[in-house]
């Protein structure tokens, strides 16, 4: 029998088949975030995990956010796309979990997971709410142990 929990987190993730592009289906977590409910089952499930999984060896938890001021030139990648860091955010050897709602290709996980080492941070872990298998994103940040709530192909 599946967590109700995650269930619920399930039912209110949307799908809408050929966006951007045809073929595509873009996952909407949205709804989950709107939704205090399945906003809380999401988080709370996330927790168990990390504290299963690490207990509490976990110093730092670094996700995207939209106004960040850097120090910390961000690592090499495509035009327009950047992430950035205070270069004081976390001290040498700090344990770190990275955590994005959705896991593509990979790209913006290892690139937050590259520019945390050069913080010269220890990542235990990323971790998402939705993971696209086709894509193969976890392969992508191999050694870094990655865990999804949700995986869609």
């Amino acid at each position: 029998m599946a967590d109700p929990e995650l269930q619920l987190v399930e039912q209110r993730v949307r799908s809408f088949p050929d966006f951007p592009t045809p073929g595509v289906v873009f996952r909407d977590i949205s709804p989950v975030l709107k939704d205090p409910a399945s906003f809380r089952a999401a988080i709370g499930l996330l927790a168990r995990h990390l504290k299963a999984t690490h207990g509490g060896r976990i110093d730092y938890i670094a996700g995207e956010c939209p106004v960040a001021a850097s120090r910390a030139p961000p690592p090499p990648r495509a035009p327009r796309a950047e992430l950035e860091i205070q270069k004081d955010a976390l001290e040498p050897g700090q344990r770190v979990v990275v955590v994005d709602d959705l896991l593509a290709t990979g790209g913006t996980m290892n690139a937050a997971c590259e520019l945390l080492g050069r913080l010269q941070a220890e990542v235990l872990e990323c971790v998402s709410l939705v993971e696209l298998t086709s894509l193969k994103g976890r392969e992508k940040l191999a050694p870094v142990p990655f865990f999804s709530l949700l995986q869609y192909e």
